[in-house]
C-alpha cells in the first residue's frame, strides 16, 4: 500500500472530524455567505508524483476553493430551482459514499442498495398520493429523468407500429406534441434521436397562461388521424409555474392513442399541499412521470427520480437491456435496475431521499412546499404593489416572474442586484419582455429573507 494512502487510513478518524467541522462551520454561517462570486481561480497547481495525503490536499482546498463556494443551497438562493440540503439527506448522501453501493439487483447475488431504491420509490408514490403500479428509479436529475421516460415512450410507439426502435434504429419521425416543455425534454428529444425541431407545437391558453389550448391539442390530435404519438405535458412550466388540464388529458386518452408523459420535476411536488394538490388532479393516468428531488425535496444533487407505468416494464427493458453481457444475467429473468435506466453504474441516490422522507414524513414536507408557496405570494404581492416593477404573471406557486416598468434597465439592475452577493436570481424571458425568476424552494427560506431581498432591491434600483 503507497504509505500517503497508508497514513490517510490510520487518520481516517481525524480526516473526517475536521471535514465535519468544516461542514458544520459552512452550514452555521449559510444565511451571510455570499449568493455568488466573480473571484477566479487563476493559478492550478501540477500533478504531485507521490501525493502529500488528504489533510494537506484539504489545506489546499479550503484555501483555494473553498472561498468561492456560494451559498446555492441557502435561505437566499432563488435562481433556478434549486432546494437546500435537510440534515436528513446529509446524513443520507455521507452513508452513500462511505457505504459506496453501486445500485443493480434485488436478485439477492448483490448488495440491498436496489431494495432501499424500490422501498425509496415506494415512499415517493405515497408522498405523492400517486398509485403503486408505477416502476421507477433515480437518475442524476430531471434531463436524465425526461431522457428515460421519452426512451421507452419512442419504443411503444414503435410497438405500435409493429417496429423495436431500440434494436434497428429509429426509421421515420415520431410526433412529438407539446405546448411548453423543458429544455431538457427539448435536449432528450435530440439525443434519442426524435429530433429537437420535431415537436408539435400546441397554443397556450388565453390570459397570460402558458397551459396548452385542449381544443388545439383534441384538433391537433384528430389531424394525426389515428397515428401513434408522445405528448409531452407540464406540472410546473420553468417561468409561471402552470399546469396542463391533465382531467381533459386523461378523457383524451380514453379516445386516443399516445403515449402520455408529464415533466412534474418541481410542480409534482404541490400534490404534498391538501391546498394545491388538486393542480394534478388525474396526472396518475400518466404512462410516465419526471420528478426532481434536489428541487423541491431538498436533497443533494443528483436526485432525479423517473415513474413509468409497471404495465410497460418490457419495453423498459428493450430500450436498456444489457442484451450482450452474459455476466449480467437475463435481463428477462429478474428485477435488475441494469435493465431498467441508462446507467450500469450508479451510486445509492436514493438513500439521502430515503432518509429524509423518513425523518420529516408527509407533515414535514407539507410544511416546506405550503411555506414557500407562502412566501412566493407574498414576495409577489409585493412586487406588484412596488411602482418600479411589474409582476409579468400571476403568482400560481412558488416562482415570481417579474421585471423592472423600465424594461431597458432589467438586465442590468438583476445583475447588480446578484452581485451584492445578498440573494441571487436569474434571468428569464416572457411574452417577449427580459424578465428575472425567483423561484422558493428552500426549506431554510423565511419571512425575513423576503424583507430583507426588498430593501436591497430597493437601493439596487436607487
Amino acid at each position: 500500500m503507497h504509505k500517503s494512502i497508508e497514513n490517510d487510513l490510520n487518520q481516517f478518524d481525524e480526516l473526517l472530524t475536521t471535514v465535519k467541522d468544516k461542514g458544520i462551520a459552512y452550514l452555521n454561517a449559510l444565511s451571510e455567505r455570499p449568493t455568488s462570486s466573480t473571484h477566479q481561480v487563476t493559478e492550478h497547481i501540477n500533478l504531485p508524483e507521490e501525493g502529500p495525503g488528504t489533510l494537506k490536499a484539504l489545506e489546499h482546498f479550503l484555501q483555494r476553493f473553498e472561498p468561492l463556494m456560494v451559498a446555492s443551497s441557502g435561505p437566499r438562493f432563488w435562481g433556478f430551482v434549486t432546494g437546500g440540503t435537510t440534515p436528513a439527506a446529509i446524513v443520507g448522501d455521507w452513508l452513500t459514499s462511505i457505504y459506496d453501493q453501486n445500485t443493480q439487483t434485488t436478485k439477492g447475488d448483490g448488495d440491498v442498495s436496489a431494495t432501499i431504491e424500490q422501498e425509496t420509490i415506494q415512499l415517493l408514490l405515497e408522498l405523492l398520493q400517486l398509485p403503486k403500479d408505477y416502476l421507477g428509479g433515480f437518475v442524476s436529475g430531471a434531463t436524465m429523468s425526461n431522457f428515460t421516460c421519452l426512451a421507452v415512450a419512442r419504443q411503444w410507439v414503435g410497438h405500435q407500429l409493429g417496429k423495436d426502435f431500440a434494436r434497428d434504429g429509429i426509421t421515420e419521425t415520431i410526433p412529438v406534441v407539446s405546448a411548453t416543455p423543458h429544455s431538457s425534454s427539448i435536449k432528450s428529444l435530440a439525443m434519442l434521436g426524435l429530433g429537437s425541431k420535431n415537436i408539435i407545437h400546441i397554443n397556450t391558453k388565453n390570459g397570460n397562461r402558458e397551459a396548452m389550448d385542449m381544443e388545439h391539442l383534441e384538433s391537433t390530435i384528430q389531424n394525426l388521424q389515428g397515428q401513434p404519438f408522445i405528448l409531452i405535458s407540464s406540472a410546473g412550466t420553468v417561468n409561471t409555474v402552470d399546469f396542463d388540464d391533465f382531467s381533459a388529458i386523461a378523457k383524451l386518452k380514453e379516445k386516443h392513442q399516445f403515449w402520455w408523459h408529464i415533466d412534474a420535476a418541481f410542480g409534482g411536488f404541490a400534490a404534498c399541499s391538501p391546498s394545491y394538490k388538486g393542480l394534478l388532479m388525474d396526472w396518475h393516468q400518466a404512462d410516465s412521470i419526471t420528478l426532481d428531488g434536489h428541487k423541491w425535496l431538498n436533497v443533494p444533487y443528483e436526485s432525479g427520480a423517473f415513474l413509468i407505468k409497471e404495465k410497460h416494464q418490457l419495453l423498459q427493458v428493450a430500450s436498456f437491456q444489457n442484451s450482450n453481457a452474459p455476466y449480467l444475467g437475463d435481463p428477462m429473468e429478474s428485477f435488475n435496475y441494469l435493465n431498467l435506466l441508462p446507467e450500469n453504474s450508479r451510486r445509492l441516490k436514493a438513500l439521502p431521499v430515503w432518509f429524509s422522507l423518513v425523518s420529516y414524513g408527509r407533515e414535514g414536507y407539507q410544511s416546506i412546499v405550503e411555506n414557500c408557496i407562502t412566501l412566493a405570494k407574498e414576495f409577489g404581492q409585493a412586487i406588484e404593489e412596488n411602482e418600479r416593477f411589474e409582476l409579468l404573471a400571476p403568482v400560481r406557486l412558488n416562482t415570481v416572474c417579474f421585471c423592472l416598468k423600465n424594461q431597458a434597465r432589467t438586465a442590468s439592475f438583476l445583475s447588480s442586484l446578484n452581485a451584492t452577493g445578498k440573494v441571487f436570481m436569474t434571468p428569464t424571458t416572457y411574452q417577449g419582455k427580459a424578465a428575472i425568476r425567483a423561484a422558493f424552494v428552500n426549506y431554510r427560506t423565511t419571512k425575513k429573507d423576503i424583507t430583507s431581498t426588498l430593501k436591497l432591491m430597493e437601493e439596487t434600483c436607487r
